[in-house]
């Protein structure tokens, strides 16, 4: 075993010692050592509730004849920190939790790993962990919040942010938007539509790291979330046991799966940024073209919030991501034979079916006949952009507008709530990349207003859309504006083409100016310069590439 090196010996009498004081007996230690990664908090709603899930799983390590130990991971809630300068923390901790986990498990010695995420960045940052450090891993998340109801509709935390665009333009009185805010989450969990979280937790599931259900059982269903959790401790025993490792599991064809299933239910565009990075950790590239190819022959078979009014829990009810797995495959656009942690993919969805045609179309009648993601490139994005098209407007898939250009998310913000956007507008917001926010912020702010105010305009960033974002909201723009790429360029008054159908993002500027352009511009003053998000600044990545750390 592995944990050989820390309890096996003479020369570990010490070491021994220590498991002693802290109550573990000598047969525990003949034991494969599991850690149990609990990213439980008190300032995240999706993992309030994660020290049961925690619990759940070290009883089904110890029934399999494991020796359990929990250990913490940090998480930052994005709806909390979205805004501000909070929001700048929030991809950044992607690499904090992977690197955290791999100095504990390295550490220690352990022989595998439960891990335990719910939210946003931290279930990648497990996922990387889980591919760089190659020992048994298996993911059991907390799962998604049971849609809100206001006012005999289910809601979503989308709602609420587009509600304060509403109470601008007077729309809805502030009593009307105390009570939304007050509705809009019931409990526990990941928020409840296909936002960033619920999307990769459903994606775990199809890159083979996590159980059927995994992405959708709703967390209130606390003796079904229990159960899951339970099976997971027995399961990565059995990986243990037959040293099967994540590197056997996340190969090429399982994140070309992901990429399949994303793109049939509509995740979440920042799915493109994470597969990437967790990609990168298994020794595998993902290109942007690669994402749209797959995009270009899948059809979108789901339309969940914020695109539709459907939420996990009626995915769930449908039949679940295995159900939607079993019908994509139905046209031969999946790799059956890709290895999950409770065996082949095609033993698993064998059974699967729809049980809720409202929620889960067939492929023969999509929502659309092309995936809900989409690869946009052009003279303003030369590496790659990214937009979520299963969100975007019939009519708002083909604009020209013109741009009206602001360096942060708080100038945007200012502008938006001071009547300066106007219909037929293309908001840019730059110097929010990777290197320029610094971190890459999310812009769920500045687009839940305008959503809320009605108006009809397109937004570009090098920054990030959230997952609970609808509309023509473009984003990962690269080359980013603080490497001089050319949205760093644009002058207020400059037309822009969108034209999401055939992938393209112009700036509608002739080659002589945009050259004039170049030669007078120089980077500004980094935002940030000292502590963690300094130091990140100087060792990320473009977005292109998962805006990884080198």
């Amino acid at each position: 075993m592995r944990s050989d090196i820390v309890k096996k010996g003479p020369t570990r009498a010490a070491h021994r010692s220590l498991f002693y004081a802290m109550g573990y007996s000598p047969d525990d230690l003949k034991k494969p050592l599991i850690g149990v990664v609990d990213a439980f908090n008190e300032i995240i709603p999706g993992h309030i509730h994660l020290r049961s899930i925690a619990e759940a799983a070290k009883l089904g390590v110890a029934a399999a004849g494991g020796t359990p130990i929990e250990f913490p991971a940090i998480g930052i809630c994005d709806g909390i920190a979205m805004g501000h300068i909070g929001m700048k923390f929030s991809l950044a901790s992607r690499e904090l939790i992977a690197d955290s986990i791999e100095a504990m498990a390295s550490g220690h010695a352990f022989d595998g790993l439960v891990l335990i995420p719910n939210c946003d960045k931290i279930v990648p940052g497990m996922l990387m962990a889980a591919a760089r450090l190659n020992i048994p891993c298996i993911v059991v998340s907390g799962g998604p919040m049971l849609a809100g109801r206001h006012n005999g509709e289910n809601v979503s935390l989308s709602n609420t942010f587009e509600a304060a665009g509403q109470f601008t333009a007077g729309k809805i009185s502030a009593e009307e938007l105390d009570s939304l805010e007050q509705d809009t989450c019931p409990g526990c969990g990941s928020c409840s539509g296909l936002f960033t979280a619920n999307t990769m937790n459903s994606l775990t599931e199809v890159l083979g790291m996590g159980l059927p259900g995994n992405g959708t059982i709703p967390a209130a269903y606390t003796g079904a979330r229990t159960r899951l959790a339970k099976e997971a401790g027995h399961i990565i025993m059995d990986l243990v046991k037959n040293d099967i490792k994540p590197r056997d599991i996340m190969t090429h064809e399982a994140f070309e799966n992901a990429i399949t299933v994303d793109m049939g239910i509509g995740g979440s565009s920042n799915t493109v940024l994470h597969l990437t990075a967790i990609a990168h950790e298994a020794g595998i590239t993902l290109p942007a073209p690669l994402f749209d190819e797959i995009s270009a022959r899948t059809p979108y078979i789901t339309k969940l919030a914020p695109g539709g009014k459907h939420h996990m829990q009626d995915l769930n009810e449908a039949g679940g991501i295995s159900a939607v797995m079993h019908e994509l495959a139905k046209k031969n656009l999946l790799h059956l034979d890709a290895l999950t942690v409770t065996g082949p993919l095609k033993d698993r969805i064998e059974h699967a079916e729809i049980r809720r045609p409202d929620v889960i179309h067939s492929v023969e009648s999509p929502y659309r006949p092309t995936g809900g993601i989409a690869i946009l490139k052009g003279n303003l994005a030369p590496d790659y952009a990214v937009v979520k098209a299963s969100a975007v407007t019939e009519d708002m898939l083909v604009f020209t507008g013109t741009a009206k250009v602001y360096n942060s998310e708080e100038d945007s913000i200012e502008a938006i709530m001071g009547g300066e956007i106007k219909n037929g507008d293309v908001v840019v917001i730059r110097y929010e990349g990777p290197k320029g926010g610094p971190g890459m912020r999310e812009m769920l702010n500045p687009t839940a207003i305008i959503t809320g105010m009605g108006l009809k305009v397109a937004l570009i960033t090098d920054g990030r859309f959230s997952g609970a974002t609808r509309g023509a909201c473009i984003g990962h723009v690269s080359p980013e504006a603080m490497a001089g790429g050319p949205i760093a360029l644009i002058k207020n008054g400059d037309k822009i083409a969108i034209d999401i159908p055939a992938r393209k993002l112009e700036l509608l500027v002739n080659d002589e100016e945009l050259a004039k352009r170049r030669a007078q511009w120089s980077a500004p003053e980094p935002k940030i310069k000292t502590g963690y998000l300094a130091r990140y600044a100087k060792l990320t990545t473009s977005a292109s590439t998962g805006a990884i750390l080198e």
